[in-house]
């Protein structure tokens, strides 16, 4: 195998593929990335197993054939060159020598039989969606992933298909997040599907806010994106998903409009005498008024005034601040809109100007 690659041409598709190296390997072919080169193209391999990052290059080879080398090794060298370096890649001996200028580099490989490879995919579904709105949707509801939760349906989001929409809900049991895209699919039924924690961060990580179109392809076990040049393949967790709309709270007159600037900056407050470990802030509920209290094991106070718009019954009742943080945090809207039915109930949050989105928080003992 011989060809000849700019320095940025090849550490672009390494660095998309480099997530799915196995750190802790199992096996040595794991912390390797396999390299396919054909006449007209590059193909870049990585896997841990779990997940399959598969990148592509079109371009003129000069020997084809197919090897795998150190992928983190590899992607260090490249890093460490001039931006202007031509890099020039062989194969000779069991060995891959990398040169550019005065550079040398050997580096041991592996055969690329030896290299692992994913369970064929059975799709059952497909559907096109653009960038912006794939990654909005995650960025709106991954933050409510449970991690390392013995309940393993948990450790991942949930996506929802159905005829024109796509929903993804996540929740640890204390919180959940809920958003709904409108996409152009006829769905036979509805599926939904759990895609592991680390396929939902290399997904995103990979998505860009642009109107580009990604295609989903859902099969009985695994999920597969497709880029312009770059596929991510993930199995999914065998489980079921909790109903979320058991645990969405029925409607109330006890509903909070607040502006979503002044509450986070004054749960921010209150969240540095909270107790470090615990979080926990009560509530207390006025006509037009909200009343912040935090305390830590130290003895110490805070006690933070927000004015609202409010005219339902006097409640008091403790959350844990970092949930509703996570909420405010997640979008740029102006006004949030906060109801609950008392002081044993949960929280639904909203925005009213953006209506694709629910946030559910449970309350705490204090």
């Amino acid at each position: 195998m011989k060809f000849q690659i700019e320095k940025e041409a090849l550490l672009h598709p390494l660095q998309q593929i480099i997530g799915a190296v196995e750190k802790r390997q199992t096996m040595p072919a794991l912390s390797n990335v396999l390299i396919r080169a054909t006449e007209n193209s590059l193909t870049f391999t990585a896997t841990d197993l779990e997940i399959e990052l598969v990148s592509n290059i079109a371009m003129i080879v000069d020997e084809p054939g197919e090897i795998t080398l150190p992928a983190r090794k590899l992607l260090d060298i490249c890093k460490s060159l001039n931006n202007e370096a031509i890099i020039k890649f062989s194969v000779k001996d069991n060995k891959a020598l990398i040169r550019s200028d005065r550079n040398r580099f050997s580096l041991t490989t592996l055969p690329a039989n030896d290299f692992p490879a994913l369970d064929e995919i059975n799709i059952v579904q497909e559907f096109e969606i653009t960038q912006k709105t794939l990654h909005d949707l995650i960025d709106k509801t991954a933050f409510a992933m449970a991690q390392q939760d013995v309940r393993y349906y948990l450790n991942g989001l949930m996506f929802e298909v159905s005829t024109n929409a796509l929903c993804a809900v996540a929740t640890d049991g204390h919180r959940l997040a809920y958003c709904k895209k409108d996409i152009k699919f006829d769905a036979a039924d509805i599926r939904q599907i759990i895609l592991p924690r680390k396929g939902v961060l290399e997904l995103v990580r990979l998505l860009e806010s642009s109107d580009e179109m990604v295609k989903l392809k859902i099969g009985s076990n695994h999920l597969q994106v497709e880029f312009n040049t770059i596929r991510l393949t993930s199995k999914l967790i065998d489980g079921r998903f909790p109903d979320y709309n058991r645990v969405m709270p029925a409607e109330t007159d006890n509903t909070i409009i607040a502006d979503r600037a002044e509450l986070r900056q004054s749960l921010t407050r209150a969240s540095i005498l909270s107790n470090e470990k615990y979080r926990g802030i009560r509530l207390i509920l006025n006509t037009d008024l909200i009343k912040l209290q935090a305390q830590n094991p130290d003895q110490e106070e805070a006690d933070i005034e927000v004015e609202v718009i409010y005219k339902g019954d006097a409640i008091e009742i403790g959350f844990n601040v970092n949930y509703m943080l996570d909420v405010l945090n997640v979008c740029d809207a102006s006004m949030i809109t906060i109801a609950l039915r008392d002081s044993n109930s949960s929280f639904l949050l909203s925005y009213p100007d953006q209506d694709d989105s629910k946030y559910v928080i449970m309350p705490m003992r204090l």
